[in-house]
């Protein structure tokens, strides 16, 4: 079982930047693959990008490929988001989950991801 917290979010103009993290506990971190779901008032929760356990796969959103990095710092048990170029429609919940084993077929659906934190808001003005 893992427990993760995310940090980092925050007010941020248009074009600006950011970077979430999520600290995991528990001595198996490199078990676990680690993903970044959003959801923005009134929408469904939606995927945003995701890492392998050993970091060298990853996926995005279209919506935000280019812009955002996923990275995760196993010795330190935290993934991070890096988010360039903010858009107002970037502004939402940002929460960070895991699920054990190696990267779910079908990782852009919540349901493959057993373990969640409790979110981050991040808001961009225009």
């Amino acid at each position: 079982q893992v427990h993760v917290v995310e940090s980092g979010g925050g007010l941020v103009q248009a074009g600006g930047s950011l970077r979430l993290s999520c600290a995991a506990s528990g001595r198996t971190f490199t078990m676990y693959t680690m993903t970044w779901f959003r959801q923005a008032p009134g929408k469904e929760r939606e995927f945003v990008a995701v890492i392998s356990w050993s970091g060298v796969t990853t996926y995005y959103a279209d919506s935000v490929k280019g812009r955002f990095t996923i990275s995760r710092d196993n010795p330190k048990n935290t993934v991070y988001l890096q988010m360039n170029s903010l858009k107002p429609d970037d502004t939402a919940i940002y929460y960070c989950a895991a699920t054990r084993g190696p990267l779910p077929h079908d990782y852009y659906y919540s349901n493959q991801y057993s373990y969640w934190g409790q979110g981050t808001q991040v808001t961009v003005s225009s």
